[in-house]
């Protein structure tokens, strides 16, 4: 018998592994952490900050977006990205959450 990954795990697990894949490109975390750095939503070219093609930041921040971690305004010709702090912080708890299950997990492997 075949299960879907909808009938193994939980959507709580499926929508964690979906952000920790997102968040597994070292190209994505650099491009959160320069975007926190920042006092204001920025516009412009962030290859100048993250040594990729225009092309390879722009497929990055997409999928940035699609996770709902920032967010991209369009002004005239021009796009200001922002963190989604709002999301940020639930995906903050939820995997603060989980990593003190892990941690505090009373397993003994003895072989």
């Amino acid at each position: 018998m075949t299960y879907a990954k909808n009938d193994v795990f939980t959507p709580d697990l499926q929508e964690l592994a979906a952000f920790a894949k997102v968040l597994a490109h070292p190209a994505r975390l650099a491009i959160l952490d320069y975007l926190a750095g920042q006092e204001q939503c920025i516009s412009g070219d962030i290859t100048s900050e993250i040594p990729l093609s225009r092309t390879t930041v722009s497929q990055h921040l997409q999928e940035l977006k699609n996770a709902g971690l920032i967010h991209g305004t369009v002004s005239g010709t021009r796009i200001y990205y922002c963190l989604e702090q709002e999301k940020i912080g639930e995906l903050k708890v939820r995997m603060h959450s989980f990593m003190e299950k892990l941690a505090s997990a009373k397993t003994e492997c003895s072989i």
